[in-house]
């Protein structure tokens, strides 16, 4: 095979129609436009800013933004609340995982947030990310640990 050999697939290449060239062309006097109208003149079909009545998307946008904006490094924490552990049995360790398997998270890949809402009776060992002054009080009162996880 040679390069002077080589040739489009059959049905590849068409040959381009000649509008506008008159009737017995086929595509003559409105040349596939129409008949009137913004898309049957020459030149542009409007400009970029123009929807039809809509209000247009540069004017939409500070709606569609809201208040301030989102922080795109912000941390989404999973809150739990001291009344929601309490039923816990003594010495027994709350972390992450036991959390996630009795479905007390609403999403198991976020850090996990102890706040000091309810009471705990027994001594438990709390491995979470975050936790309330209020809460460490109360799980150190009982008898219990608390451990930070970076």
């Amino acid at each position: 095979m040679k390069l002077n050999e080589l040739k489009p697939n059959p049905g590849a290449k068409r040959k381009s129609k000649r509008m506008g060239h008159g009737i017995s062309a086929g595509q003559g006097k409105t040349a596939g436009r129409g008949t009137k109208g913004q898309n049957a003149r020459t030149g542009v079909h409007g400009h970029l800013y123009r929807q039809g009545g809509n209000l247009p998307f540069y004017r939409r946008l500070p709606f569609i933004r809201g208040e301030g904006f989102t922080p795109p490094n912000q941390v989404t924490y999973n809150e739990i609340n001291l009344s929601q552990i309490a039923s816990f049995k003594a010495k027994s360790e709350v972390t992450p995982t036991v959390l996630a398997e009795k479905g007390m998270l609403h999403n198991p890949a976020f850090p996990i947030a102890l706040l000091g809402k309810g009471e705990v009776k027994v001594a438990l060992t709390v491995r979470v990310h975050r936790i309330t002054k209020s809460a460490r009080e109360k799980i150190e009162a009982a008898g219990g640990t608390v451990e930070l996880i970076s």
